[in-house]
């Protein structure tokens, strides 16, 4: 399958899931705005490149105007190149995933967020037949009910990634994109910002998708997903689903054993649960084409509407510990005054630090890394 709505490199890692001491997310903006290496650099290439695209730019329909207003402020973000080329595929188990999207906090906050928009969701769910608890899902991962939303001006990301050529042909559409959203007059330039990749909005559409896809559900002439008010974006995350597959009235599975309906059984990690999943998980998929994202997203949907915690059990990880195992550990670090970042039972970078940290103080090999035998020694 070809590049979906946003799976175009950003990786599990980087689902806007920021584990307690999980993974390492894009630094959020500092009191004077972006992180430094988010800000225009000077780069003649890039500015030589900048300059070609706009003497060809007549040809993909764009005028001077749009242009111009565009490029007004922006440029290379170094930033950008540094975080696409770090992504490196990181292999998380599926219950250090669903650890991470279906948090107590991302639960608790999407049943407050749920309830606050209930009304606008059943609208949708009326309009487009796309179960709301996925729709409040979906917003839930990909930005963290609108709380991480990127502030990245989508012009400098993917001009920068055009320009880099990695995946130049790609990004060049995603600016091109990017432009006639400006041209057409449905976002203003300085509010057209997203994630250091070009996703933007409540429920992070890359250009081309928004184009595709986005709708105008409040009637007030704009398709306006960067708005404090989400309903456009959640109403463009339902189009998208109901023009990709979504089934009205059908579930997207749950796991074997607890209620789930018939489908296709799979059991994305060695010895843990099973889940029989629907048209509707490849319809999820589509939005992001991983099992594992569309299990969060229809896990995290489920106990927003109330279900509890899966039954299933996950096997020990490499290192012989269980997700208890790892939440002691981390609270007995934290305890002794070392920084895991939080008790979610996923070793992530901060943990890993601390784990570190404690090896070196104690004359231990200093390897980062979790074991039966250091959790016996804290």
């Amino acid at each position: 399958m070809g590049i979906t709505r946003r799976h175009f490199g950003l990786g599990v890692a980087a689902l806007g899931l920021a584990a307690c001491g999980g993974g390492a997310p894009v630094p959020s903006p500092e009191p004077g705005g972006l992180p430094p290496d988010l800000r225009p650099a000077p780069n003649p290439g890039y500015a030589a490149w900048v300059a070609d695209f706009r003497s060809r730019a007549g040809g993909y329909g764009l005028s001077d105007g749009a242009l111009a207003l565009g490029f007004r402020g922006t440029g290379f973000l170094p930033g950008v190149i540094t975080r696409d080329r770090n992504q490196t595929e990181v292999k998380r188990s599926l219950e250090d995933y669903l650890s991470i999207a279906a948090s107590d906090e991302r639960i608790s906050k999407g049943r407050a967020a749920y309830a606050r928009h209930r009304a606008t969701l059943a609208a949708l769910e009326q309009r487009y037949g796309v179960d709301a608890r996925i729709i409040a899902a979906i917003w839930g991962l990909e930005s963290f009910y609108g709380e991480r939303r990127g502030e990245v001006p989508v012009v400098s990301a993917t001009s920068t990634l055009a320009y880099d050529g990695r995946r130049g042909a790609f990004f060049e559409k995603q600016l091109v994109a990017a432009l006639k959203i400006l041209q057409n007059g449905d976002v203003s330039a300085s509010r057209l910002v997203g994630s250091w990749a070009g996703a933007m909005g409540h429920t992070q559409f890359i250009p081309t998708s928004y184009q595709a896809f986005a709708v105008d559900f409040t009637g007030d002439g704009r398709r306006d997903i960067w708005s404090e008010d989400p309903t456009d974006a959640l109403a463009s995350t339902a189009a998208y689903l109901a023009r990709n597959g979504w089934s009205r009235g059908l579930r997207w599975g749950g796991e074997v054993g607890n209620g789930a309906p018939q489908g296709s059984v799979i059991q994305p990690q060695a010895g843990g649960p099973q889940f029989a999943v629907t048209g509707n998980f490849r319809a999820i998929k589509r939005y992001n084409n991983s099992d594992a994202y569309a299990i969060g997203v229809g896990h995290l949907a489920d106990r927003i509407g109330g279900a509890g915690p899966l039954r299933g059990t996950f096997p020990p990880d490499e290192y012989g510990l269980t997700k208890d195992d790892r939440i002691a550990l981390q609270k007995r670090l934290t305890a002794r005054g070392y920084d895991t970042g939080g008790a979610d039972g996923v070793i992530g970078t901060k943990t890993r630090e601390a784990i570190s940290a404690y090896q070196a103080r104690f004359g231990l090999e200093v390897t980062g890394d979790p074991s039966p035998a250091l959790l016996r020694r804290l």
